[in-house]
Formats: structure tokens, C-alpha cells, sequence
């Protein structure tokens, strides 16, 4: 039965309709010369003209591939076919022509009617004398035949023979580091890590007194921005967070404007947080500089701020260095 194909090229390749004994009849094609190219066969029973012809007759077979398995299969003989070409080609020598210098200048001075002393030679002299006798005239008349060029001494492009440059091995200079240079990375120690949690603890505490102080609802932003220190905004916010997760601090908004407002309050007890079913939320907040600039206009805050100006040097201190 043809493998051949019953659908144009412009429809869908894929036919999972496709009939049983056209499927059969691809298979049997492939599996044909997938033994044929099997690795195991010798290269030399591979002829380059019939490689070629059953790559057309695979061209045709795979017409009627209309299914992942036989597409496979049809892939695995290209793919054998790969590597038998590729072995032939690396098999090619090409270095069977070349050029014997050798025998070329024995030849030459053959031709010129001197003596052949390639093999033999007992003195300078005597090539000197074998050279002498060389007609040259002779070479010249049967290369007029071939250039109608004026010969000139240079007109040999180099030796003959050459000897291939060896290169000078230079040992490279060794890279010099000059150990007065060399730094150690400085090393974050223990009491720098405690120094900046109870900083933080410090300044948590410092809030939440204010807060309680206030004693009322306080518009979120009024409270953590200083209008004059976006740095510190974000670390009054930052603080104001600790408070809030430890449920110290409450966070709403107002139902007539919606405006967001924070007040102390008592911290939830566990037998609270298990008897009301308390979870805990998380959210995440942006404040950026934009966002710091346009609190600062909506809500008219102005100095001085709600939470004290921090004193203290502007920077990150890490081992025995601030820096900025």
C-alpha cells in the first residue's frame, strides 16, 4: 500500500484518524532504513550517491507521518544518517596530493642537465660544482610557455623549505599584591547588633508613651512624618509597626472621611486572642518620597513634628566605622 499522503500540505499534519495499514506501511519503510544506518554497520557500505537517494526516498515516506510515534522513528533514521555522513567526511584525506618539495628540486635539476646529489654528496664542493653546471636557460624557455613576465631574483615567494618559528616561552610575571593594601572586611560584632536592638526598643517605647500621652485617636501621617526628615518618617513608621503587631497600638479608619487614625490600647491577652478568635493581618505599606510629600500637603503638617527629632549621627555604624 503507498505511504503516500491523502491531505494537501496546507492541512493540519497531525491525523490521529489516521488508517491502520498506512501507518503499518510508514513504520515498515522507516524501520527499513533504520537498520540499514545502523551504527553498527561499516561506513564502507555507504555509497554517497545511494546515501542520497534514500534521503529522497525518506523525503517522500515522511509524507505520510501523521503521528508522534512514527514521527520519532523518522527522526532517529535522520539522525543515523547524520552521523554516517559525518564519518565519511571525517574519513576524506586530503593531504594525499601534496606538495613534495624534495622531489620537486631533484626533478628541476635534473631537467637543467645537472647531478642529482640528493642522496649522496660527499663536499660542498661538489654541489657548488653540480650548481655551476645548470642550465638555466632551460627552465626558462618552458617557463616563457606559461608567463610572459620579466623574471626577477625575488620572484620566489620565500624558501622552499621552511622551518617553523618555534615561540619563546615567557613565564608571565606574577601578580604582586602589596599587603599594605590588603583590608579585612569589616566584621559586624555582637555588641553592634544589641546597640541597634535596643535602639529600636528605645524608640518603640518612646511612641507608644507618646501615644498614651495623646490619649485620643491621632491621624496616622500627622503622627510618624517629620516634615522635615524623610528618613526619619520611614523609621516613625517603621517603629509604629512593632506597636501594632504586638496589638498595643490600634489601627482604624474613620467612617465619616476614612481617614486612618492609630490609639494605644491594651495588648490582647491568649485567653483573649482564643476566646475571640483573634489573627493576626499582615499588610504591606508604601511610603515612598512622593508619598511623604503629598501627606505633607493634604493633611497641612508642619513643624514641629509629633515625635520628637532623634539626635545622633546619620549613617549605619559597622564594626568601628559610621557609614553613610
Amino acid at each position: 500500500m503507498s505511504a503516500g499522503p491523502s491531505h494537501s500540505y496546507d492541512e493540519l499534519p497531525y491525523d490521529p484518524d489516521q488508517a491502520p495499514d498506512e501507518k503499518r506501511a510508514v513504520r515498515a519503510g522507516l524501520r527499513k532504513y533504520q537498520s540499514k544506518y545502523d551504527p553498527t554497520v561499516s561506513e564502507k557500505d555507504h555509497n554517497p550517491d545511494a546515501m542520497l537517494e534514500d534521503l529522497d526516498r525518506l523525503n517522500t515516506l515522511w509524507q505520510g507521518v501523521k503521528n508522534p510515534q512514527e514521527a520519532t522513528l523518522d527522526s532517529a533514521v535522520i539522525l543515523q544518517m547524520t552521523a554516517v555522513g559525518h564519518q565519511k567526511a571525517r574519513g576524506l584525506k586530503s593531504g594525499q596530493g601534496a606538495f613534495d618539495t624534495d622531489e620537486f628540486v631533484a626533478k628541476l635539476v635534473s631537467f637543467m642537465g645537472g647531478v642529482n646529489t640528493t642522496g649522496g654528496g660527499d663536499s660542498d664542493s661538489e654541489e657548488d660544482e653540480t650548481a655551476g653546471r645548470l642550465d638555466w636557460s632551460v627552465i626558462g624557455r618552458k617557463a616563457l610557455a606559461c608567463s610572459r613576465r620579466a623574471p626577477i631574483p625575488g620572484f620566489l615567494l620565500g624558501p622552499l623549505s621552511l622551518e617553523a618559528k618555534k615561540r619563546a616561552q615567557t613565564q608571565r610575571a606574577k601578580l604582586e599584591i602589596n599587603k599594605a593594601d590588603m583590608r579585612k572586611p569589616q566584621e559586624i560584632r555582637e555588641e553592634d547588633i544589641a546597640r541597634s536592638e535596643n535602639e529600636t526598643t528605645k524608640n518603640v517605647a518612646i511612641l507608644e508613651n507618646l501615644l498614651r500621652d495623646i490619649g485620643e485617636p491621632v491621624n496616622l501621617f500627622r503622627f510618624v512624618i517629620n516634615p522635615e526628615d524623610f528618613a526619619q518618617s520611614v523609621e516613625n513608621l517603621f517603629h509604629l509597626s512593632f506597636l501594632i503587631r504586638d496589638g498595643k497600638v490600634a489601627l482604624e479608619t474613620t467612617e465619616e472621611t476614612g481617614e486612618p487614625v492609630i490609639f494605644a490600647c491594651e495588648a490582647p491577652s491568649d485567653e483573649e486572642k482564643m476566646d475571640n478568635k483573634l489573627m493576626k493581618r499582615q499588610i504591606v505599606f508604601e511610603f515612598d518620597h512622593a508619598t511623604w510629600n503629598l501627606a505633607k500637603e493634604v493633611w497641612n503638617i508642619t513643624m514641629p513634628p509629633m515625635v520628637p527629632q532623634r539626635s545622633g549621627p546619620k549613617g549605619t555604624r559597622i564594626g568601628k566605622k559610621w557609614y553613610g
